[in-house]
């Protein structure tokens, strides 16, 4: 349609950059089919477990102060537990972040002389604070707790050799984070979670398995819970939010893990009793109804920029033709410039804030300057369009998100128009890039 190209020239997309992108899509069709199989099942599973725990319009109510007997969180805690297959699940707005969620459940079922294990290298920037590789107030390891690494192997494959040796007497619990991070190493897919933990649980079967299962929840039908993880954590401003929750994160698993977190959540003696929703509930449960499908549109759009990249001769991570486990694409541009570049793209693409010029800065938490790219409806949401990245080297961008793919596909060409304008890059393809 004429009509269509048009707008996208009015959104600043030149009608070489357009023909690019369609050209692309011509060879994607099947894949995009697939993704959606996925979608329909994962929604068949939300409904089913929402309709099995009788969601009502009293679920939506409000609740003040202590929040007792606040059935809208009741109930949703247990949609949750349904979905994961878990006992028991801890949904709450006090969780305010996927650092939060992972420091509360870390913390819960740490006590000191006890050793965190993560078998998977380095977590996340933001987790090296809360364990104590960076010396922070209030870390793990300020409080007795002590912990070990072990980095997968140079082709993304397990050290099962080093976790063997690794594991001790005070092994208590293991770290696994499914998506990459800041990172270039493979996502891991819930299978290859589940091999892992049937390894270390052949180990040491009392050991606590847990999985940071941000950015990697409905992008395949099954979830690390369901291959043995004790406990799957993450953020509801990321993919299980479906753009609609405010805030807030979960915690599921094992009873007794998340009876703990509840009373490092709130306080020993109250648990889940306390924590008032204040009104959001109706968010939650929408956003977790529209996840499966906005997770959807936020894998094509992943897809489609590794695509758009790898023809440009740019490093991307995963590749344009490998298998999904989470909404993040890495591209490696090698040069600051280019990063820069790819976000300003994204932040001109965004419905608001779309006039804003993103810059690197000293972000808490992180190591290095951070530059990031989001115009969304909730701050920090990164199931909405967003891009961003260390101003370190390979100078990779992490780009996630999208509410409907549509948006997904105005955004990467935003990026590709950008690095165009620029002279950073052509629409030609090409072997390699200066």
């Amino acid at each position: 349609m004429n009509e269509i190209k048009e707008m996208y020239c009015e959104l600043g997309i030149s009608k070489e950059v357009y023909e690019f992108g369609e050209e692309i899509l011509e060879g994607l069709k099947e894949r995009f089919e697939r993704i959606d199989k996925i979608a329909e099942y994962n929604q068949m599973k939300v409904l089913k477990a929402m309709q099995k725990n009788r969601v009502s319009e009293a679920h939506f109510a409000a609740t003040t102060g202590y929040g007792y007997n606040d059935i809208g969180r009741d109930t949703l805690e247990q949609v949750y537990a349904d979905i994961f297959h878990t006992e028991a699940a801890l949904v709450r707005p006090q969780l305010t972040c996927g650092t939060h969620a992972l420091c509360v459940a870390l913390s819960a079922n740490l006590l000191p002389k006890d050793e965190l294990l993560s078998p998977v290298g380095k977590p996340y920037d933001t987790l090296e604070e809360v364990i104590g590789i960076r010396d922070s107030v209030g870390s793990l390891k300020e409080y007795g707790v002590t912990y070990r690494q072990v980095d997968l192997l140079e082709d993304g494959k397990f050290d099962y050799d080093g976790i063997e040796r690794a594991i001790n007497e005070r092994t208590k619990l293991v770290t696994i984070q499914r998506s990459k991070g800041y990172q270039t190493r493979p996502t891991l897919s819930v299978e290859r979670i589940g091999e892992l933990i049937g390894f270390i649980k052949k180990i040491k079967p009392d050991v606590i398995c847990m999985v940071d299962n941000c950015y990697g929840e409905f992008v395949e039908i099954i979830e690390p819970s369901d291959v043995g993880a004790d406990m799957v954590v993450g953020s509801l401003i990321k993919n299980p939010g479906g753009g609609l929750a405010p805030i807030g994160g979960y915690i599921a698993g094992k009873r007794e893990y998340i009876e703990r977190a509840a009373y490092r959540l709130s306080a020993p003696g109250l648990g889940k009793e306390v924590g008032a929703t204040l009104g959001i509930n109706q968010s939650f449960y929408q956003g977790l109804f529209l996840a499966p499908t906005v997770v959807a549109g936020a894998l094509k759009g992943a897809i489609f920029a590794a695509n758009i990249y790898e023809k440009q001769g740019f490093c991307v991570i995963p590749n344009a033709t490998e298998e999904r486990y989470d909404i993040i694409q890495a591209i490696e541009f090698g040069k600051p410039e280019y990063l820069i570049a790819f976000c300003k793209g994204i932040q001109k693409a965004a419905p608001v804030d779309s006039y804003v010029v993103p810059e690197p800065w000293d972000m808490p938490g992180y190591d290095s300057e951070v530059i990031m790219a989001a115009g969304a409806f909730v701050q920090g949401s990164s199931i909405e369009l967003s891009a961003d990245g260390p101003l370190k080297p390979p100078y990779a961008v992490y780009f996630q998100g999208g509410l409907t793919w549509y948006h997904a596909k105005v955004g990467i060409l935003k990026t590709l128009q950008e690095m165009v304008t620029e002279g950073y890059t052509s629409i030609k393809c090409c072997d390699k890039i200066g």
